[in-house]
């Protein structure tokens, strides 16, 4: 397999399938993903929500992630039925025993939300731009060698923005 050609275990990876992929051929997608997931990878469900995905997808396939789709996440603070299916799936990933993922975060307002529903990861704007595998790797040895803490990277609760 291309892991072992590379000499990387599959447990470092996590594969990202969008909800319309997952449920376009049930029978074959959950055959193969039930072969990655034997071989260690890690499966997550991108943009939930937006799919075509039942409830039922989520106890027949191994996903163990759920990434909210941005959509929802960028009017939590001002569109009740959008913070309502937002705290929604973060129960019931967290009652489901996977992690749950919100995409989108552009604000501490945002974050602040997240962080008060229990929300275990977010990606977004907030936290940098896109970086470039160059970028990344520079940013990953400065953080390695102490010259920018990890904990600088994060806003505390109700902080308006971050410190360097």
């Amino acid at each position: 397999s291309v892991f072992r050609k590379h000499a990387v275990s599959p447990t470092a990876f996590e594969l990202e399938i969008t909800e319309t992929t997952l449920m376009a051929d049930q029978k074959r997608t959950l055959k193969l993903l039930d072969e990655l997931y034997a071989m260690g990878l890690h499966l997550s469900i991108d943009d939930f929500g937006t799919g075509y995905s039942s409830l039922s997808a989520l106890q027949q396939f191994p996903i163990g992630t759920l990434k909210i789709d941005q959509s929802f996440v960028r009017d939590v603070g001002e569109d009740e039925n959008d913070a309502t299916i937002v705290r929604t799936i973060i129960e019931m990933g967290r009652n489901l025993g996977m992690d749950v993922i919100a995409e989108g975060i552009e604000s501490v307002k945002h974050l602040d939300f997240l962080r008060s529903r229990n929300c275990h990861y977010g990606q977004g704007r907030l936290f940098g731009e896109t970086l470039t595998a160059d970028e990344l790797r520079l940013l990953m040895l400065r953080q390695e060698s102490g010259v920018i803490p990890y904990a600088s990277l994060l806003p505390a609760p109700g902080q308006s923005s971050l410190s360097a």
